[in-house]
């Protein structure tokens, strides 16, 4: 890799070659050449201002520097791109500023947050200030500039290019897992279209070259697009992966005697625009187009990263990131990635009325909701107001959760105070990854100060109930920063423990009654980050067995136990309690809602903060597909 392939375009003009045309086709010197390039003159200028026509320039002295075209609109760069006037921000390159006209300018070495390489030359375009086709990645935009996408020396340049990806590609997309969401199987069908010319066997290479513990690579479907090289150099700066080889048998590789193990590796396969590098955990588990997403956050630590959840009746089969400049940019973190899994194994889905270590062979009487719910308020209720009965709230449940389940707790059970629960520490990293593994501990702080609640330590909860100081719980949320099974010990102690929780834990078997609990991809809601950012998210299929969320638990045992609650959704809860909360008053919970679709009907959501070209995918309540 040259120097010149982490250089990010400037937006100031590089000094031309000796020989080479100047900027302004109007100041050229010399004889017209005998093949102008197309576009670099035309019958009628385009007519961008009402304004009259400002009077001529004066010419230029003989041998003295072109003069400079004066900028119509000053600070900006206004050009010309497929006969539309385009007005942009100086530096901003072609492909860019075409966007913004909606022309399309195919790329695949191209990203908006990594360096310029250049080097696949699909977007190939006529400027009319050059006299061979430029590339639009690298080329800024300059003043005056007129620019053509769709002649027919553009249309060949790309069905050549294409034609030359795909010389030694296997073309084996009935198996790959890029498939529904592949540049190469989009590009085809839109620029070349045509069968093979290649004559003989294609260039074999590595067909699953294992990277590190995420990460396979396919050698022969790679397109050496560098994306995931420069990726791995400039965002986590952790230099894993090269390029080794020359010609037919280029290949990526990691650096002898090393692996991708970096927590950020699996970003690498987001900015794959083919189906070379995949991830080993989705690999072979679904077709992108069975899959439908939704906008949701991770909820793997505090820093509240900006996801989309790809899922199929009511599993979850992935986290994508979604783009966010003030958290996550355009990534997230191996870590995060892989916590979905919790929300398809180990669930709490039953309610439960007495704890769950029962003697072997005897079976657990099944219970209704209603019924749990009775029987926990008839448990509280001779607690209420009493020092014996104490709150503990988890960071993992929602603004919304703990809303309803702290006022709950303070309005009719008359706690003052409430535990703080939650996962244990872990470790942070350079980059995104914080050290809380809880996504709202913030939001929980911010609340029970709004509500006047006092917050206590989890390690003063475990000595209060050994000395019989705290009888009887009530958890909003049953994940504790200790061992769990120790943790349990204690909690065997207690003589009423009203557990909602949402996966199934050595605290849930001690609960007297349990009551399963809806994950956040299971409702919408929102999450108050580390930096104090409130986000929301949506829903993405209905809550699985008897799983409620929090709020609806806590609004029912409020209503048993003679208080008032009218909620009947997480946007209730909202406007009914979030007003006592000052931090949350300039939030507004239905404009702060990420779009989950285009437009009402099938349509798609982009499946890489890059805008690959995805799949369709469909939207609302799951439905049986038959496979």
């Amino acid at each position: 890799m040259s120097d010149n392939d982490t250089k990010k375009p400037t937006g100031d003009a590089q000094t031309p070659p000796k020989g080479a045309p100047t900027d302004t086709p109007a100041a050229k010197v010399g004889p017209e050449p005998s093949n102008p390039p197309a576009g670099a003159k035309l019958d009628s200028p385009p007519v961008a201002h009402s304004s009259p026509t400002p009077p001529p320039k004066p010419a230029a002295p003989a041998g003295g520097p072109p003069p400079k075209p004066q900028p119509k609109n000053p600070g900006f760069v206004t050009a010309v791109i497929d006969g539309r006037e385009v007005v942009v921000k100086p530096g901003t390159n072609m492909i860019e500023a075409a966007k913004t006209v909606g022309s399309e300018i195919p790329y695949y070495c191209y990203h908006p947050r990594l360096s310029i390489a250049a080097n696949c030359r699909i977007c190939l375009i006529e400027a009319s200030n050059a006299p061979k086709l430029v590339p639009a990645c690298q080329t800024p935009m300059a003043e005056g500039q007129v620019i053509k996408t769709t002649t027919p020396k553009v249309k060949e340049q790309q069905r050549a290019v294409m034609e030359f990806l795909l010389l030694n590609h296997p073309v084996d997309c009935s198996i790959c897992d890029q498939a529904g969401e592949c540049k190469l199987q989009d590009y085809y069908m839109k620029y070349n279209y045509k069968p093979s010319r290649l004559e003989g066997t294609k260039a074999l290479k590595h067909k699953r070259k294992v990277l590190g513990p995420r990460v396979v690579l396919d050698q022969e479907r790679c397109i050496i697009c560098t994306r995931c090289v420069r990726f791995m150099n400039e965002i986590p700066k952790e230099p894993q992966l090269g390029v080794f080889g020359r010609g037919s048998h280029e290949r990526i590789d990691v650096f002898p005697g090393n692996e991708l193990d970096s927590n950020y590796s699996l970003n690498t396969v987001d900015v794959c625009p083919v189906g070379a590098l995949l991830s080993r955990d989705f690999r072979f588990k679904a077709r992108a187009w069975f899959l439908s997403a939704t906008p949701s956050v991770c909820t793997g630590c505090s820093r509240g990263c900006n996801i989309y959840g790809d899922w199929m009746a009511q599993d979850t089969y992935r986290y994508r990131p979604r783009e966010n400049e003030a958290i996550n940019k355009s990534w997230m973190c191996d870590q995060g990635r892989l916590s979905y899994k919790d929300l398809n194994v180990g669930r709490v889905l039953t309610v439960r009325v007495g704890r769950g270590l029962q003697a072997p062979g005897t079976v657990q009487p099944a219970v209704g909701r209603k019924d749990a719910v009775a029987g926990a308020a008839r448990a509280l209720k001779p607690l209420v107001g009493s020092k014996g009965l104490a709150v503990l709230a988890s960071p993992v449940a929602s603004n919304e959760d703990l809303l309803a389940g702290l006022t709950f707790a303070k309005t009719v059970l008359g706690v003052t105070s409430v535990f703080v629960g939650g996962r244990p520490q872990g470790k942070a990293d350079h980059y995104l990854m914080t050290a809380d593994k809880n996504p709202n501990r913030q939001g929980l702080t911010l609340i029970a100060k709004g509500l006047g609640l006092t917050l206590k330590g989890f390690e003063e909860l475990t000595p209060a109930i050994n000395a019989g100081q705290v009888k009887a719980l009530y958890a909003v949320g049953t994940e504790v920063p200790v061992d769990a099974a120790t943790f349990a010990e204690a909690a065997a102690k207690l003589e009423v423990f009203v557990a909602q929780a949402q996966n199934e834990s050595p605290v849930t078997a001690q609960a007297t009654v349990l009551l399963p609990a809806a994950a956040h991809i299971e409702d919408e809601g929102t999450f108050t980050q580390a930096d104090g950012i409130t986000q929301r998210f949506r829903k993405a299929y209905p809550p699985k067995g008897d799983a409620v969320p929090h709020w609806k638990w806590a609004t029912e045992l409020t209503r048993e136990l003679g208080g008032e609650a009218a909620s009947a959704s997480a946007r209730d809860v909202w406007r009914a309690y979030s007003a006592k909360v000052s931090e949350f008053a300039e939030f507004n919970w239905d404009k702060a809602s990420p779009p989950d679709r285009e437009k009402p009907g099938i349509n798609p959501l982009p499946s890489g903060a890059d805008g690959r070209p995805p799949g369709y995918r469909e939207f609302g309540a799951p439905r049986v597909r038959g496979i």
